[in-house]
């Protein structure tokens, strides 16, 4: 029986999500480095970086902190989104 694109695991859109926000962050830092300084370069690299953290945990006999996460949201990472869900749909 073919699945359709909407019956995927949520693993399999975590991985996809995962990894357009890993190539658009690449894009975004090389943009960032040799995009030459003007106005194109801040709107494509000025991002969002929403942080949570640090979460102290205790569990009696073993104490210790996550974080702090955070994740820098640019257009041209959201752009690698956009891409790597264009290319899973096209290949699954």
């Amino acid at each position: 029986m073919a699945r359709g694109p909407s019956k995927h695991r949520p693993v399999f859109h975590l991985v996809v999500l995962a990894s357009g926000f890993v190539a658009g962050g690449l894009v975004t830092q090389v943009a960032r480095r040799f995009l030459p300084a003007g106005a194109v370069k801040e709107f494509l690299t000025t991002g969002v970086t929403p942080a949570i953290g640090p979460l102290p945990i205790d569990l009696v006999i073993l104490k210790f902190a996550v974080g702090p996460v955070a994740l820098d949201v640019s257009l041209l990472s959201l752009l690698g989104v956009l891409i790597a869900y264009l290319i899973a749909r096209s290949l699954f």
